[in-house]
């Protein structure tokens, strides 16, 4: 069994070295990972620059470990390049900090599970919903077991699994639930700044507001306390009355 880690953290972050090191009871742990911080680079493809790969060491079991200066997104297509066995399965993170509702859409921890999902292999995105003072230990616990049951069980076409954590220890979360995504509208702040050179620069952030945290959402889940596990597909169709956008675009009538 051959198991590829990724994450957008980087190769040095302490839920990546957690999770590799749960993995190898599982199999042979391969890490290619970006060599910086790739929070929010969705699903980026670099196509413009060279890439590079260079070995790293981790204190962790693993067969081999790359950082690369491409994104989560090439991190996954990397580990297959170059004649390298395609994995069977792809687990990205642990993300520092959760990835919820329409995170999905920005995160390349998810990212990175969704271009493992496009490539046909078995994939999952994990997320522990903490910042400050994460605790890895039982989200790296959890993806070994959940991982354990997709190598046996594999999963549908072009879904991945996306799972957020809540920061607890493993005694103190609840028990694992599907979910939906929900709703994280952010309340978006362009803070206009001068270099010491007197130009202008910009410096983006932003907090979540809950919208959509009914029962049965992954923010509803981990707001109570228990695992959220979204299944996760990349059609984006909306499917509801098409009647009126048909109107709209001018389609003949049937």
């Amino acid at each position: 069994m051959r198991i590829l880690i990724t994450n957008d953290d980087g190769i040095g972050a302490p839920g990546l070295l957690a999770l590799a090191r749960e993995m190898a009871e599982l199999g042979e742990v391969l890490v290619v990972a970006p060599e910086r911080q790739q929070s929010a680079a969705g699903h980026g493809i670099t196509l413009h620059k060279p890439l590079r790969m260079e070995p790293m060491s981790l204190d962790a079991p693993v067969v081999e470990a790359l950082a690369t200066n491409g994104t989560p997104a090439d991190c996954v297509i990397l580990a297959t390049a170059n004649g390298r066995p395609e994995p069977d399965l792809v687990v990205s993170g642990i993300n520092m900090g959760a990835n919820l509702a329409e995170e999905v859409l920005y995160s390349g921890t998810c990212s990175a599970a969704m271009e493992g999902a496009l490539l046909g292999i078995n994939s999952i995105a994990v997320s522990v919903a903490e910042y400050a003072a994460p605790i890895f230990e039982a989200s790296a616990a959890y993806a070994r077991q959940l991982a354990s049951r997709v190598i046996e069980e594999g999963l549908p076409e072009d879904v991945f699994l996306n799972v957020n954590v809540p920061n607890l220890p493993a005694g103190e979360l609840g028990a694992p639930v599907l979910t939906r995504l929900g709703r994280r509208r952010y309340v978006n702040e362009l803070d206009r700044r001068q270099d010491p050179r007197g130009r202008d620069y910009y410096w983006f952030s932003g907090e979540p507001t809950e919208c959509d945290c009914e029962p049965g959402t992954d923010v509803a889940a981990v707001l109570a306390g228990n695992i959220s596990v979204t299944p996760v597909h990349f059609d984006l169709t909306w499917r509801g009355n098409n009647g009126c956008l048909g109107a709209l675009i001018g389609e003949p009538e049937e």
